[in-house]
């Protein structure tokens, strides 16, 4: 059965169809053409499909389409705009803080909640937030670098 769902896409109010049980990942990479959110392990192991729903990282792999109904939804597309690029992605390209860039989008998007987040930045802090998300080439001191950079950018450090 499809059904209809609602919701907000980086700021902007979108509406697809679906059919139940179709993942959020697939409906954001296939209908929706939004394609940062990468399809890895497909079980919830490796991170590659993180995105923001109402703030909190979620695996969109496993995540049921329809349950994003009404609410809001943040893709690593959002780090990107016309009003300059957030700090979180201009750290991660100083730091060079990936090599594959095949995780950076899931991992960028939990470094992001964990910024916004009221927790007290500190190096240990961002290791637990981003420890869901797998990399395989070995960029994490970059990463947790990039990242605490990016919290001073904006004021949390």
């Amino acid at each position: 059965m499809d059904g209809e769902t609602t919701c907000t896409i980086n700021g902007e109010q979108r509406r697809f169809s679906a059919e139940e049980g179709t993942s959020l990942l697939l409906v954001l990479r296939e209908q929706l053409g939004l394609r940062s959110a990468r399809l890895g392990c497909g079980e919830e192991s490796c991170g590659a499909c993180t995105v923001l729903v109402d703030g909190e990282p979620v695996f969109s792999c496993t995540l049921p389409a329809e349950d994003i109904e009404g609410k809001t939804v943040t893709t690593a597309e959002s780090l990107a705009g016309p009003e300059g690029d957030h700090p979180l992605l201009t750290a991660f390209l100083e730091h060079q803080a990936g090599q594959c860039g095949y995780c950076l989008p899931g991992i960028l998007m939990r470094a992001r909640a964990y910024l916004d987040s009221d927790a007290p930045v500190s190096r240990e802090g961002i290791a637990a937030a981003l420890d869901p998300s797998l990399c395989r080439c070995g960029a994490h001191q970059r990463m947790l670098n990039a990242v605490l950079d990016a919290a001073e950018q904006m004021g949390r450090a």
